[in-house]
């Protein structure tokens, strides 16, 4: 009787050792699985020199894998770790399997990159010529992409950052997201991996203020527009605090931005400068001397220092600004109409 109870609780033991051990494998065999079951190629580059843990890392957070940890013990037991440096077209319907094949085959490393730099202030259809200047992707293309309603739903379930508000812009759908930075990508690529790398960076910049964000009275989309107009007013950290903080205090008060780089971009053709100076009166969403408030959405792409500007403003009672176009550009700060309208005369005209 005895040993009939001690085989029962062998036996038993065994069942839950078994039971753990096919859960462990069907969790290890569900999470190399594909991510998606729709097909979406995803630009990947590998730095040379770059850790396993840190390209397994950005496979996980960019959604390319379910699992970092599991793909490593795949890796290990296939003796697939020699993966390979380069620009890699990866698919979102590949399991684990076919990615860490994929990156350990030299063949696959894209040789024919380019490198193109997004500067601070660029327009999303300057930025799209750029690409097209530089890939086989159309301006054309990535225009239409970047204006597609349905791509937009798509991709506010992927980026924290792209809410509806988004749908406002009245020019590019993506304006304002599309972060300024230099980057290598495949001279033959496609329209979604190019504005996914783009994305993906715009992700991992706004992560590192996702605190200060929540904590403003401002949405992501508030704080990006005001960021935009930020960026194009001012030409130096100091400035830009200065000049987020001008915009917080008008907006406290009341008062119209008056933002004469608004009317360029509701311009969104002009010859001159002076153009966005003497079309102060025009019709428009984007013009803050027409509007109350914020413009439905940035008007231009703002790089992370005017960001950061506008979650730290310097606090002063100015309530006006002008810069010294056809000086050394300094920035002329008044608390009221009449010191600024001193200094407008005095370095504007």
């Amino acid at each position: 009787m005895k040993s009939k109870k001690i085989l029962i609780v062998l036996l038993s033991f065994l069942i839950v050792v078994l039971g753990a051990v096919g859960g462990a494998y069907a969790y290890y065999v569900s999470n190399l699985s594909p991510v998606s079951e729709q097909s979406q190629e995803v630009d990947f580059v590998i730095e040379s020199g770059e850790s396993i843990d840190s390209v397994l890392s950005r496979l996980e957070t960019e959604g390319i894998i379910h699992d970092a940890l599991m793909t490593k013990v795949y890796m290990r037991l296939s003796e697939l770790t020699n993966i390979k440096a380069g620009n890699f077209i990866l698919d979102t319907s590949w399991n684990t399997k076919q990615i860490v094949a994929h990156l350990n085959d030299s063949t696959k490393a894209g040789s024919e990159q380019v490198m193109i730099t997004i500067t601070e202030g660029m327009w999303a259809k300057d930025i799209a010529k750029k690409m097209e200047e530089n890939t086989n992707v159309t301006a054309e293309e990535l225009l239409t992409l970047w204006n597609d309603k349905d791509y937009i739903v798509e991709l506010s379930k992927k980026y924290s950052f792209i809410t509806e508000e988004c749908l406002n812009s009245q020019r590019v759908y993506l304006e304002g997201y599309l972060f300024p930075e230099t980057y290598m990508f495949l001279e033959k690529t496609s329209a979604k991996a190019i504005t996914e790398r783009f994305l993906n960076h715009t992700q991992s910049i706004l992560d590192k203020y996702a605190d200060q964000i929540a904590a403003t009275e401002m949405s992501m989309h508030e704080v990006m527009t005001l960021a935009s107009i930020v960026q194009y007013e001012g030409s130096s950290e100091k400035d830009m605090k200065l000049i987020s903080g001008v915009f917080m205090n008008r907006i406290d008060r009341g008062m119209k931005l008056q933002s004469s780089v608004t009317v360029c971009y509701a311009l969104y053709e002009f010859d001159d400068w002076m153009d966005c100076e003497t079309n102060y009166q025009m019709a428009s969403d984007y013009n803050t001397y027409y509007i109350n408030g914020l413009p439905p959405g940035p008007i231009l792409n703002p790089g992370e220092v005017a960001i950061k500007a506008v979650l730290e403003p310097t606090e002063s009672d100015y309530l006006y600004f002008m810069a010294d176009v056809y000086g050394d550009g300094t920035v002329y700060y008044a608390k009221t109409y009449a010191e600024h309208a001193r200094n407008v005369s005095k370095y504007l005209y």
